[in-house]
């Protein structure tokens, strides 16, 4: 199991890359939709904060529950940055 430190790390990684794409994005369309961009940052700080708070509240088993926190780390990761990719259409 990787440590608490690790998965830190990589909520804070996956989630400021959204945060960077998104300002990417702004910064090189700035005629096209600045507020569902805004939108997905905010939701990319809340899905961030839910999931520190989860790591630092571990609930039942350990290795069940990071996991659980990864894989759905993965997935709203996942999740934003395919709305990111459908702002550029």
């Amino acid at each position: 199991m990787a440590s608490i430190r690790h998965i830190k790390k990589d909520i804070d990684y996956l989630v400021s890359e959204v945060v960077s794409d998104c300002c990417t994005f702004m910064y090189l369309y700035p005629e096209k939709k600045q507020a569902e961009a805004l939108a997905i940052i905010n939701e990319a700080i809340d899905l961030r904060n839910n999931l520190i708070e989860r790591t630092n509240h571990p609930e039942g088993k350990a290795k069940v529950h990071y996991k659980s926190i990864f894989t759905d780390l993965l997935t709203g990761v996942d999740a934003s940055f395919k709305k990111i990719s459908e702002l550029t259409k």
